[in-house]
Parts: C-alpha cells; sequence; structure tokens
C-alpha cells in the first residue's frame, strides 16, 4: 500500500465516506467489509477505525450523509409537492447517485438500517396524501396512490440513474409525472 497523505481530521473523514459509499453501493452492506472500504480509500485500518469504531457506525455515518445531501438538495421533507420536485429529485441523484441507491436500494433491505429509509418513505406518503387528497375521494384507492407514488417515483429515479441517465432531468421528470398522472387517473376512478 502506498504513502498514506496526511489529512485534517475532517477532510480524511469525508474521504472515507467517499469509498465506504462507493464499496457499499457495489457490494451491498452484508457483502461489504472494512478490508474493502479502505482498500477503496487506499488507506489502512488503524486509520479507518480512527474514525469509525465498527462496520455499523462507519455504514450509518454514510446513510446519514446520504440523507443530509438529499434533504439539502430537495428541501425538507416536510415540504409539499410542486413542479420543481421531481426535477430536484432527479438532481440529487445525480449528484449522489451512490449515495442515492444506498438509500433506496441497499438500505432498504438492511433491517438495522431500515428506519432511516422508512422516515423518508413515511414523509413522502405524508406529502403525497396532502397532494392527492383532493384529487381522490378518501378510501383504499386514495391509499393506494399515496404509497405507491413515492415508491414509484424512486424506483423510477434508481431505473433512470442505473440506464446511464440517458435523459436530461427535465425530460426525465415529465416522463415520471406523467405516469403519476396514471396513477391519479386510476385511483380516481
Amino acid at each position: 500500500m502506498a504513502t498514506t497523505r496526511r489529512l485534517p481530521r475532517a477532510e480524511r473523514r469525508e474521504q472515507l465516506l467517499d469509498a465506504a459509499t462507493c464499496a457499499f453501493a457495489r457490494a451491498g452492506y452484508a457483502a461489504t467489509g472494512l478490508d474493502d472500504v479502505a482498500a477503496e480509500a487506499g488507506v489502512t485500518h488503524v486509520i479507518l477505525y480512527r474514525h469509525f469504531g465498527s462496520k455499523a457506525e462507519l455504514y450509518r455515518a454514510v446513510l446519514d450523509r446520504a440523507c443530509e445531501r438529499l434533504s439539502h438538495d430537495v428541501g425538507p421533507s416536510t415540504g409539499d409537492y410542486d413542479d420543481t420536485a421531481i426535477p430536484a429529485l432527479l438532481r440529487a441523484a445525480a449528484a449522489d447517485p451512490d449515495g442515492f441507491r444506498l438509500l433506496f436500494r441497499h438500505a432498504v433491505r438492511e433491517p438495522e438500517f431500515r428506519d432511516v429509509v422508512d422516515g423518508i418513505r413515511s414523509a413522502s406518503a405524508e406529502i403525497a396524501h396532502r397532494h392527492l387528497d383532493e384529487a381522490i375521494p378518501a378510501g383504499p384507492w386514495q391509499e393506494w396512490a399515496t404509497q405507491l407514488i413515492p415508491a414509484f417515483t424512486l424506483d423510477a429515479v434508481i431505473a433512470w440513474l442505473d440506464a446511464g441517465q440517458p435523459d436530461d432531468p427535465a425530460r426525465a421528470a415529465a416522463r415520471i409525472r406523467q405516469a403519476i398522472q396514471g396513477v391519479i387517473g386510476a385511483a380516481a376512478g
């Protein structure tokens, strides 16, 4: 291993979080060891353990940072849905694709970390409910749409990332909005 350059603590922590995000996004939490993260960062285990006491602590820090970035780029999860919401979500995903995938593809499968994603999904469903309350009569169809639209939107963004972002964010947002309108129309009956 090459000699590791001494970095200020905050800068080293960000480097480790970047490397961990990449390593965890590639293989998921269970299949990624601290050896993988240390190798990705080009550091020794000693340096890694100076910043994070365990793999779980490191993963939680990666997820927390991804949530902070998402909140910064999209806005608070208590906000309302408007025409800027989906383009902002797409831009946030494009800015941190590994973090986005970790939150909505990997962490959701990890019981120890599912609370992070559950909080985001719960807030998204609340926003969807407020938005759909006037468009769809109360009842099972409204509840279906309230749960489906946020989940569908996140899955669509991940598909867009996985496809290599073939559309610009505005075109992708229009396609996602069109599908959401179809769900609303179907639920409204």
